[in-house]
Protein backbone atom coordinates (compact mmCIF):
# COMPACT_ATOMS: atom_id res chain seq x y z
CA UNK A 1 0.00 0.00 0.00
CA UNK A 2 0.95 3.27 -0.84
CA UNK A 3 1.98 5.47 2.38
CA UNK A 4 0.07 9.10 2.78
CA UNK A 5 2.56 11.75 1.97
CA UNK A 6 2.16 15.29 2.83
CA UNK A 7 0.82 16.21 -0.59
CA UNK A 8 -1.38 13.68 -0.92
CA UNK A 9 -3.12 14.86 2.48
CA UNK A 10 -3.17 18.39 1.31
CA UNK A 11 -4.58 17.84 -2.22
CA UNK A 12 -7.42 15.98 -0.57
CA UNK A 13 -8.07 18.47 2.49
CA UNK A 14 -8.15 21.28 -0.19
CA UNK A 15 -10.24 19.03 -2.65
CA UNK A 16 -12.74 18.78 0.14
CA UNK A 17 -12.84 21.88 1.37
CA UNK A 18 -13.46 23.32 -1.84
CA UNK A 19 -16.38 20.79 -1.94
CA UNK A 20 -18.17 20.66 0.93
CA UNK A 21 -16.41 24.08 2.66
CA UNK A 22 -19.75 26.43 0.76
CA UNK A 23 -22.09 24.07 1.93
CA UNK A 24 -20.72 24.78 5.72
CA UNK A 25 -20.76 28.51 5.34
CA UNK A 26 -24.44 28.44 3.91
CA UNK A 27 -25.68 26.25 6.79
CA UNK A 28 -23.76 28.21 9.39
CA UNK A 29 -25.69 31.74 7.84
CA UNK A 30 -28.51 29.90 7.99
CA UNK A 31 -28.87 30.46 11.42
CA UNK A 32 -27.90 33.89 11.18
CA UNK A 33 -30.32 37.15 13.02
CA UNK A 34 -29.48 39.70 9.82
CA UNK A 35 -30.77 40.29 7.15
CA UNK A 36 -27.54 40.46 5.24
CA UNK A 37 -26.15 37.32 4.36
CA UNK A 38 -22.56 38.64 4.34
CA UNK A 39 -22.84 39.89 8.19
CA UNK A 40 -23.21 37.87 11.24
CA UNK A 41 -25.57 39.30 13.77
CA UNK A 42 -26.42 36.30 16.00
CA UNK A 43 -27.53 33.27 16.25
CA UNK A 44 -31.31 32.56 15.63
CA UNK A 45 -33.83 30.39 13.29
CA UNK A 46 -36.46 33.37 12.61
CA UNK A 47 -35.56 32.22 8.87
CA UNK A 48 -37.02 28.86 9.34
CA UNK A 49 -40.06 30.46 10.04
CA UNK A 50 -40.17 32.66 7.44
CA UNK A 51 -39.71 29.87 4.86
CA UNK A 52 -42.73 28.17 6.85
CA UNK A 53 -44.60 30.96 6.28
CA UNK A 54 -43.71 31.58 2.43
CA UNK A 55 -46.52 30.16 0.24
CA UNK A 56 -44.35 30.73 -2.93
CA UNK A 57 -41.55 28.55 -1.43
CA UNK A 58 -43.90 25.90 -0.07
CA UNK A 59 -46.07 25.30 -3.07
CA UNK A 60 -43.51 25.03 -5.51
CA UNK A 61 -41.42 22.75 -3.32
CA UNK A 62 -44.61 20.54 -3.56
CA UNK A 63 -44.77 20.73 -7.04
CA UNK A 64 -41.12 19.69 -7.11
CA UNK A 65 -41.67 16.48 -4.64
CA UNK A 66 -45.25 15.87 -6.94
CA UNK A 67 -43.28 15.98 -10.10
CA UNK A 68 -39.88 13.97 -8.55
CA UNK A 69 -42.27 10.96 -6.85
CA UNK A 70 -43.89 10.40 -10.19
CA UNK A 71 -41.39 11.01 -12.94
CA UNK A 72 -38.92 8.68 -10.46
CA UNK A 73 -40.86 6.06 -10.29
CA UNK A 74 -42.30 6.09 -14.29
CA UNK A 75 -38.88 6.34 -15.32
CA UNK A 76 -37.66 2.85 -12.94
CA UNK A 77 -40.33 1.14 -14.29
CA UNK A 78 -39.57 1.96 -18.07
CA UNK A 79 -36.33 1.66 -17.68
CA UNK A 80 -36.00 -1.41 -15.83
CA UNK A 81 -38.32 -2.64 -19.33
CA UNK A 82 -35.72 -1.16 -21.24
CA UNK A 83 -32.42 -2.57 -19.57
CA UNK A 84 -34.46 -5.88 -19.11
CA UNK A 85 -34.75 -6.17 -22.95
CA UNK A 86 -31.49 -4.78 -24.14
CA UNK A 87 -29.45 -7.45 -21.98
CA UNK A 88 -32.08 -10.44 -22.31
CA UNK A 89 -33.39 -9.87 -25.51
CA UNK A 90 -30.12 -10.82 -27.45
CA UNK A 91 -30.27 -9.81 -31.76
CA UNK A 92 -33.46 -8.51 -32.70
CA UNK A 93 -34.22 -6.16 -35.49
CA UNK A 94 -34.14 -2.27 -33.96
CA UNK A 95 -31.89 -3.31 -31.38
CA UNK A 96 -29.75 -0.74 -32.17
CA UNK A 97 -31.54 2.38 -32.78
CA UNK A 98 -33.22 1.32 -29.71
CA UNK A 99 -30.52 1.34 -27.65
CA UNK A 100 -29.11 4.25 -29.36
CA UNK A 101 -32.51 6.25 -28.53
CA UNK A 102 -32.12 4.58 -24.59
CA UNK A 103 -28.96 6.02 -24.23
CA UNK A 104 -29.55 9.13 -26.20
CA UNK A 105 -30.08 11.73 -23.49
CA UNK A 106 -26.58 10.65 -21.44
CA UNK A 107 -24.93 13.07 -24.22
CA UNK A 108 -28.01 15.40 -25.26
CA UNK A 109 -26.99 19.16 -24.20
CA UNK A 110 -30.70 19.72 -21.57
CA UNK A 111 -31.00 22.75 -23.68
CA UNK A 112 -31.49 20.82 -26.30
CA UNK A 113 -33.94 18.65 -24.79
CA UNK A 114 -35.79 21.27 -23.39
CA UNK A 115 -36.25 23.14 -26.66
CA UNK A 116 -37.15 19.64 -28.26
CA UNK A 117 -39.91 18.81 -25.68
CA UNK A 118 -41.42 22.55 -25.48
CA UNK A 119 -41.84 22.36 -29.35
CA UNK A 120 -43.43 18.62 -28.79
CA UNK A 121 -45.74 19.95 -26.76
CA UNK A 122 -46.68 23.03 -28.35
CA UNK A 123 -47.38 21.04 -31.59
CA UNK A 124 -49.57 18.61 -29.28
CA UNK A 125 -51.34 22.13 -27.91
CA UNK A 126 -50.51 20.51 -24.73
CA UNK A 127 -50.86 22.38 -21.77
CA UNK A 128 -47.41 23.14 -19.88
CA UNK A 129 -47.80 21.91 -16.12
CA UNK A 130 -46.95 19.34 -13.94
CA UNK A 131 -48.09 16.68 -16.44
CA UNK A 132 -45.48 17.90 -19.00
CA UNK A 133 -42.61 18.08 -16.34
CA UNK A 134 -43.64 14.87 -15.33
CA UNK A 135 -42.76 13.37 -18.84
CA UNK A 136 -39.69 16.00 -19.50
CA UNK A 137 -38.31 14.37 -16.54
CA UNK A 138 -39.10 10.98 -16.83
CA UNK A 139 -37.65 11.38 -20.32
CA UNK A 140 -34.50 12.05 -19.55
CA UNK A 141 -33.79 9.98 -16.56
CA UNK A 142 -35.06 7.20 -17.79
CA UNK A 143 -31.91 6.46 -19.53
CA UNK A 144 -30.04 6.69 -16.45
CA UNK A 145 -32.27 3.79 -14.67
CA UNK A 146 -31.48 1.62 -17.43
CA UNK A 147 -27.78 1.79 -17.51
CA UNK A 148 -27.49 1.09 -13.63
CA UNK A 149 -29.88 -1.87 -14.12
CA UNK A 150 -28.83 -3.58 -17.07
CA UNK A 151 -25.04 -3.45 -14.94
CA UNK A 152 -26.74 -5.55 -12.56
CA UNK A 153 -28.76 -7.95 -15.16
CA UNK A 154 -25.13 -8.19 -16.93
CA UNK A 155 -23.94 -10.04 -13.73
CA UNK A 156 -26.57 -11.63 -13.12
CA UNK A 157 -26.41 -15.44 -12.68
CA UNK A 158 -29.30 -16.43 -15.30
CA UNK A 159 -29.25 -20.34 -13.84
CA UNK A 160 -31.67 -19.22 -10.76
CA UNK A 161 -34.05 -18.11 -13.19
CA UNK A 162 -33.67 -21.00 -15.30
CA UNK A 163 -34.30 -23.23 -11.97
CA UNK A 164 -37.35 -21.42 -10.96
CA UNK A 165 -38.79 -22.11 -14.50
CA UNK A 166 -37.40 -26.10 -14.04
CA UNK A 167 -40.22 -26.02 -10.88
CA UNK A 168 -43.00 -24.53 -12.45
CA UNK A 169 -42.83 -20.52 -12.71
CA UNK A 170 -43.88 -18.79 -15.47
CA UNK A 171 -41.40 -16.29 -17.04
CA UNK A 172 -43.45 -13.27 -15.61
CA UNK A 173 -43.57 -15.44 -12.18
CA UNK A 174 -39.84 -16.36 -12.68
CA UNK A 175 -39.08 -12.59 -12.84
CA UNK A 176 -41.65 -11.35 -10.19
CA UNK A 177 -40.18 -13.72 -7.43
CA UNK A 178 -36.33 -14.53 -8.53
CA UNK A 179 -34.66 -11.52 -10.79
CA UNK A 180 -36.85 -8.55 -9.01
CA UNK A 181 -35.70 -9.43 -6.08
CA UNK A 182 -31.95 -10.04 -6.73
CA UNK A 183 -31.63 -6.62 -8.98
CA UNK A 184 -33.75 -5.14 -6.70
CA UNK A 185 -31.11 -2.74 -4.87
CA UNK A 186 -29.89 -1.61 -8.31
CA UNK A 187 -33.71 -0.40 -8.80
CA UNK A 188 -33.67 1.73 -5.79
CA UNK A 189 -30.54 3.05 -7.26
CA UNK A 190 -31.83 3.86 -10.08
CA UNK A 191 -35.14 5.45 -8.77
CA UNK A 192 -32.97 7.59 -6.00
CA UNK A 193 -31.06 8.51 -8.95
CA UNK A 194 -34.11 9.43 -10.98
CA UNK A 195 -35.41 11.45 -8.08
CA UNK A 196 -32.65 12.93 -7.00
CA UNK A 197 -31.88 14.24 -11.06
CA UNK A 198 -35.34 15.07 -11.13
CA UNK A 199 -34.91 17.93 -7.93
CA UNK A 200 -32.17 19.35 -8.96
CA UNK A 201 -33.33 19.97 -12.95
CA UNK A 202 -33.67 23.78 -13.87
CA UNK A 203 -33.22 23.86 -17.72
CA UNK A 204 -35.29 21.27 -18.78
CA UNK A 205 -37.96 22.32 -16.15
CA UNK A 206 -37.76 26.11 -17.21
CA UNK A 207 -38.66 24.97 -20.74
CA UNK A 208 -41.40 22.32 -19.88
CA UNK A 209 -43.05 24.44 -17.34
CA UNK A 210 -45.78 27.15 -17.07
CA UNK A 211 -47.23 29.44 -14.95
CA UNK A 212 -49.53 26.78 -13.25
CA UNK A 213 -46.60 24.49 -12.12
CA UNK A 214 -43.35 26.53 -11.14
CA UNK A 215 -40.56 23.74 -9.38
CA UNK A 216 -38.27 24.48 -6.79
CA UNK A 217 -35.09 25.09 -8.67
CA UNK A 218 -36.85 27.58 -10.84
CA UNK A 219 -38.24 29.44 -7.68
CA UNK A 220 -34.80 29.95 -6.58
CA UNK A 221 -32.78 30.60 -9.19
CA UNK A 222 -35.65 33.81 -9.71
CA UNK A 223 -35.32 34.77 -6.05
CA UNK A 224 -31.34 34.45 -6.40
CA UNK A 225 -31.49 36.71 -8.85
CA UNK A 226 -32.79 39.52 -6.95
CA UNK A 227 -30.30 38.47 -4.14
CA UNK A 228 -29.50 35.86 -2.11
CA UNK A 229 -32.28 36.21 1.13
CA UNK A 230 -31.87 34.02 4.83
CA UNK A 231 -34.94 32.33 3.67
CA UNK A 232 -32.69 30.68 0.67
CA UNK A 233 -30.43 29.63 2.79
CA UNK A 234 -32.81 28.01 5.15
CA UNK A 235 -34.34 26.20 2.22
CA UNK A 236 -31.01 24.79 1.18
CA UNK A 237 -30.01 23.32 4.68
CA UNK A 238 -33.24 21.97 5.06
CA UNK A 239 -32.68 20.41 1.42
CA UNK A 240 -28.80 19.10 1.94
CA UNK A 241 -30.48 17.24 5.30
CA UNK A 242 -33.25 15.48 3.28
CA UNK A 243 -30.88 14.90 1.37
CA UNK A 244 -28.04 13.55 3.40
CA UNK A 245 -30.70 11.76 5.51
CA UNK A 246 -32.13 10.16 2.27
CA UNK A 247 -28.64 8.94 1.38
CA UNK A 248 -27.53 7.22 4.37
CA UNK A 249 -30.68 5.39 4.55
CA UNK A 250 -30.62 4.36 1.20
CA UNK A 251 -26.86 3.31 1.90
CA UNK A 252 -28.24 1.26 4.69
CA UNK A 253 -30.90 -0.04 2.64
CA UNK A 254 -28.72 -1.34 -0.05
CA UNK A 255 -26.14 -2.48 1.90
CA UNK A 256 -28.56 -4.84 3.71
CA UNK A 257 -30.17 -5.84 0.35
CA UNK A 258 -26.59 -6.41 -0.97
CA UNK A 259 -26.11 -8.68 2.16
CA UNK A 260 -29.15 -10.74 2.07
CA UNK A 261 -28.76 -11.26 -1.77
CA UNK A 262 -25.59 -12.81 -1.04
CA UNK A 263 -26.44 -15.19 1.42
CA UNK A 264 -29.52 -16.18 -0.77
CA UNK A 265 -27.08 -16.93 -3.43
CA UNK A 266 -24.34 -18.66 -1.16
CA UNK A 267 -27.34 -21.14 0.16
CA UNK A 268 -28.91 -21.37 -3.45
CA UNK A 269 -25.56 -22.57 -4.40
CA UNK A 270 -25.17 -24.91 -1.60
CA UNK A 271 -28.35 -26.73 -2.26
CA UNK A 272 -27.21 -27.40 -5.88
Amino acid sequence: MRRLTWFNVTSLTLGFAFLYLPMVILILYSFNASKLVTVWAGFSTQWYGELLRNEEFLDAAWVTIKVAVFSSTLATVLGTMAAYVLVRAGRFSGRTLFSGMIYAPLVMPEVITGLSLLLLFIGINLDRGVFTIVLAHTTFSMCYVSVVVSSRLTSFDRSLEEAALDLGCSPFEAFRLVTLPIIAPAVISGWLLAFTLSLDDLVIASFTTGPSATTLPIKIFSAVRLGVSPEINALSTIMIAIVTVGVITASIISKRASVAQQRDEQAAARAT
